[in-house]
């Protein structure tokens, strides 16, 4: 399993809430076994530069990889990407118990 999990920054206050919406829309495609986006609790007391979370949960790269190509994924970075400043994006293999 690939947990993919992407840290956003809106640009402005007045638009986190746009970001976490826009990015709403790719919890419409297929291929993960889970997805969430979420506003940031923004409780850590070392930075709260992050206002929006996705995490999704894919079988295997191959699954990351078509949800990546699926044409609302490039529709919805063209409508989040003028609204968010910074956007991190880690990818991890989940370790087998």
């Amino acid at each position: 399993m690939i947990r993919h999990i992407v840290f956003f920054n809106a640009r402005r206050e007045e638009d986190i809430a746009a970001v976490r919406d826009g990015l709403r829309a790719l919890a419409s495609i297929p291929y993960s076994d889970h997805f969430e986006v979420t506003f940031n609790t923004k409780v850590d007391p070392l930075g709260n530069e992050i206002d929006v979370v996705v995490y999704a949960e894919f079988a295997d790269e191959a699954a990351l990889a078509a949800y990546k190509a699926h044409p609302t994924y490039d529709a919805t970075t063209r409508k989040v990407r003028p609204l968010r400043e910074l956007r991190f994006s880690a990818d991890v293999v989940a370790e087998r118990a």
